[in-house]
């Protein structure tokens, strides 16, 4: 079993296969399985009865606990058997029984996971997403194919992300929430229907944003919720008027291509 650290330790019950890359310090629990095109980097650690299969690369110091399968196909009939990728960043934990999927070759053929990430029991990554830095998603919370989730995105328990939605930088999903539409940076989203009611005022405060900053976000939000014309004509005047990045990042973002449409301020 070439590519095997020689300071990488495995259970005599795992199978590693010939192929396989694991780095220095890595460790593999009773019961796991990792396949031959998997990299498993330094210090990544698998408990017990973990799958990691498909051409899958798990950045270092990555934790993985019983039962989940990473790696395996998309659940998408579209899907041929070609071969696609599945790249997870560093220090990320990864609770019991989530799943995550490689891409597929109508979407790029790349799903991204980024790195200090939690992911807790029952989650689900679909094909094809791209999920940023030190995202959260709660327990059986899931993401359909396509989906975009920014920095520092927390996703509630039991709810669900439909394909290709975009959800923006620092953006909470209440628990049990169906989410249809893009969400905006900074957003706070709940309700079984996924209503844009507000900021997500205690993330921005606990990452020490400016009270400055948070008063031009309450009043662009206020303007987008109540001033004349289209969603999108206020946005553009309010990417005139302002002077705060954090408004700014609003702008861009409900400016870039949607292909789902946005939630509006409720």
């Amino acid at each position: 079993m070439s590519g095997i650290h020689q300071t990488a330790r495995i259970h005599p019950s795992a199978v590693v296969e010939d192929g396989a890359v694991i780095g220095a310090e890595a460790e593999i629990g009773p019961f796991c399985h990792v396949g031959p095109k998997v990299r498993l980097g330094a210090g990544v650690r698998l408990k017990s009865h973990v799958v990691v299969t498909g051409r899958t690369s798990i950045g270092e110091q990555t934790e993985i606990f019983s039962f989940a399968v990473i790696g395996e196909i998309p659940q998408d009939l579209k899907f041929g058997g070609e071969e696609t990728e599945l790249l997870i960043g560093a220090r990320c934990r990864i609770r019991e029984h989530v799943t995550m999927n490689t891409g597929t070759a109508q979407g790029g053929g790349v799903t991204r996971v980024g790195d200090d990430g939690l992911y807790m029991a029952g989650c689900h990554v679909a094909h094809d997403c791209q999920v940023g830095n030190r995202v959260i998603m709660v327990n059986n919370s899931g993401l359909a194919g396509h989906c975009v989730l920014e920095d520092d995105v927390i996703v509630g328990g039991l709810s669900g992300i439909h394909q290709w939605v975009r959800i923006g930088r620092g953006a909470i999903i209440g628990g049990c929430t169906k989410v249809n539409h893009d969400v905006i940076p900074h957003a706070l989203v709940q309700g079984p229907g996924g209503a844009l009611e507000g900021l997500n005022l205690v993330g921005l405060k606990r990452k020490g944003v400016s009270r400055e900053d948070i008063t031009a976000l309450r009043a662009a939000l206020q303007m987008l919720r109540q001033g004349e014309g289209t969603f999108q004509e206020r946005t553009r005047r309010l990417g005139e008027e302002t002077k705060s990045d954090y408004v700014r990042a609003i702008v861009d973002f409900v400016l870039a291509d949607s292909d789902r449409g946005y939630l509006t301020p409720s």
